[in-house]
């Protein structure tokens, strides 16, 4: 309750504070009015997102809206738009102070009559103007990633090289995807888009890598038929995520089997195979590579560790060519690289590049980094690479920028 109190009175604070410093900008008038009242009427959107992320919080229910998510994307474009013009505002003030201080001072021997009428420069129009400009561009950068990031799907192709890839899989063109976060989903036109998009790239194969929902299983229902449009030769592949495993928290354990039987109906419904700790063959004319599937496994306390990947590749051989499915990226260093099993692929997603960063050719940066070794895109380690994927849906945040929503295509090539 007390760190409630205090981001509610901070963004009070930074309200006020940007209000008369935008204030000073408009003339008296009509306008002045239509500010004044547009202004009032934001900050009342703003404390009636924060309350109802605050509620969302205490109910443990953070996650399984979309009213949620739209009232923590208006509560961080506030906060954050805030931020950037009552922090620059504050500075210019500070300055101010500080040229008003000296102003005193230096007049201290002078006499009464010959004193300046005030000390403290005014606010200079110019500065605040600028100080306002450079506050909109993050303001409508988060606006854009709410409107039109969140479903502004982007195709990655990669080409790897393996020399112990069997000579019938020269080409064979895995797709993936990862965090569909259903319950976070709004436009099921955006999203048959994206669906449409992964059957274009003629997959062989289609590996989905965990979190179908935020927490509760039925979020995905009214996306079921949607997805399970999604078209591969060869077949669809699963696992779970740790978002998947949260719908259980509230119920008894005597209520855990149901709630699972009728949760993987769901993958069945899609066309989905969910390699829970287990693997599949894929054969084409006499030789076959392996699809190995754990369950969720993550650093920290906070992420299950029900991943077994002794249990996985039981039946696997050492010299068979292997796919990985695994949600969390810190499996990868944890548990992969060091198995006696070389695995050739592992495919993960979670981190979402943290739905905000850049990505540019020669420079990628993201706040997952300070989170994540392996954040993003292709790594390698030992001759075994690991391919973490920017995520198919948003969590919290209902949006993303320059981390935008990724199908990734692979193509594997014998050498």
């Amino acid at each position: 309750m007390s760190q409630f109190y205090f981001v509610i009175t901070t963004v009070f604070i930074f309200q006020i504070y940007s209000f008369f410093a935008l204030n000073s900008l408009v003339k008296p008038g009509p306008f002045k009015w239509i500010f004044i009242v547009s202004y009032i009427a934001l900050s009342i959107l703003v404390f009636y997102s924060l309350y109802n992320v605050y509620m969302a919080a205490m109910n443990r229910n953070m996650f399984s809206s979309t009213h949620v998510n739209f009232n923590i994307g208006v509560v961080i474009t506030a906060f954050v738009t805030l931020l950037f013009f009552g922090g620059m505002t504050l500075l210019h003030d500070i300055g101010r102070l500080i040229g008003g201080i000296y102003n005193f001072l230096s007049n201290l021997n002078v006499e009464p009559e010959a004193r300046p009428d005030k000390y403290i420069p005014s606010r200079r129009k110019f500065i605040t103007w600028t100080t306002a400009a450079i506050a909109a561009v993050p303001f409508t950068t988060l606006i854009y990633g709410i409107t039109k990031g969140k479903y502004n799907y982007k195709v990655s192709n990669i080409s790897l090289a393996f020399k112990d890839l069997p000579k019938k899989f020269d080409g064979f063109k895995i797709v993936q995807i990862s965090d569909i976060h259903a319950g976070s989903l709004d436009n099921p036109a955006e999203v048959t888009r994206g669906v449409e998009m992964v059957n274009d790239q003629n997959p062989d194969l289609i590996m989905f890598t965990g979190d179908l929902v935020n927490s509760k299983k039925d979020e995905v229902d009214p996306y079921i038929e949607i997805f399970g449009k999604l078209q591969a030769k060869e077949g669809k592949y699963a696992v779970l995520g740790n978002h998947d495993y949260y719908g259980l928290n509230d119920l008894p354990d005597n209520e855990h089997p149901a709630y699972w039987e009728d949760f993987y109906t769901k993958y069945v419904d899609m066309g989905f195979k969910l390699l829970n700790n287990a693997t599949a063959t894929i054969e084409k004319e006499g030789e076959k590579i392996q699809i190995t599937g754990v369950e969720n496994w993550g650093s920290g306390r906070w992420f299950p560790k029900k991943g077994d990947l002794d249990k996985a590749l039981s039946n696997v051989n050492d010299e068979d060519f292997t796919v990985l499915l695994s949600h969390d990226p810190t499996h990868w260093a944890e548990k992969v690289i060091p198995h006696k099993k070389n695995i050739n692929l592992t495919l993960s997603g979670h981190t979402h590049g943290m739905q905000f960063g850049i990505n540019m050719p020669g420079f990628k940066w993201s706040p997952a980094q300070m989170r994540y070794k392996h954040w993003m895109g292709l790594y390698q380690d030992k001759g075994q690479y690991l391919y973490v994927n920017r995520g198919f849906g948003f969590l919290a945040f209902p949006g993303r920028v320059g981390m935008w929503p990724e199908i990734t295509v692979i193509e594997l090539k014998s050498v």
